[in-house]
């Protein structure tokens, strides 16, 4: 037991670490995009169908591919960007790329779920479209956002997990190079805990800061 309890904390930070780059990152390429998808929107700021169904497929597509697949596919992007394809550095590049498409659509779900006579108020003061969206629509929709966020956190330590099958490093790893190819069955299943226990308190969390803000509203 105490062997197994040694093992775990160096792959327990590559996982936080990759999780929390990855969420980093993710919101900094989704949450324009979410907020774009949300004014070329039908029910948006400015509707451009063309555009919006356009980008829309793409996201779907996006958010839709295997993520091992996409793992794979990007190792020469990924060698490219950070000069290696393995460890939790390299893992980070898939990661973000993948949990982009998910931030944008919290983001657009987030926008669009707020009183439309918020956003007509704004309008009336003359406020920009950029301005509604950043001092108005975003504030607004902070609780869902908080909420999306944790959501985005749950699937990347998930993703994380998976990328250890072709080294990616983390607790992932740790379960199939121990548990599975040394048939350490109990390494398998503390690293399991550990993720499960990772999930748990990003979801209470989440909930706590999502209710905290809808009570100040």
């Amino acid at each position: 037991m105490l062997a197994i309890l040694k093992l775990l904390p160096a792959p327990t930070l590559e996982t936080i670490f990759m999780t929390l780059a990855s969420t980093f990152f993710a919101s900094l390429m989704g949450l324009p995009l979410g907020a774009f998808l949300y004014y070329a929107s039908p029910a948006g700021l400015k509707p451009r169908p063309l555009m919006y169904n356009a980008l829309s497929r793409i996201v779907n597509i996006l958010r839709s591919f295997p993520f091992i697949i996409l793992m794979i596919a990007l190792i020469p992007f990924t060698r490219f960007i950070v000069g290696t394809s393995i460890g939790p550095r390299a893992v980070i590049v898939p990661l973000s790329i993948a949990a982009a498409p998910f931030v944008a659509r919290i983001v657009e779900s987030a926008l669009s779920e707020v009183d439309s006579g918020v956003v007509t108020a704004a309008v009336a003061m003359g406020s920009s479209n950029l301005q509604i969206i950043t001092k108005v629509l975003l504030l607004e929709s902070l609780p869902a956002l908080v909420s999306g966020l944790s959501l985005t956190i749950i699937n990347l330590i998930g993703y994380s997990a998976m990328a250890g099958a072709i080294g990616g490093g983390g607790l992932g790893t740790l379960a199939i190079n121990y548990g599975y190819y040394r048939f350490q069955t109990g390494v398998m299943i503390a690293a399991v805990v550990v993720i499960l226990v990772l999930v748990e308190l990003v979801q209470l969390a989440g909930s706590f800061w999502s209710r905290k803000l809808l009570s100040k509203r």
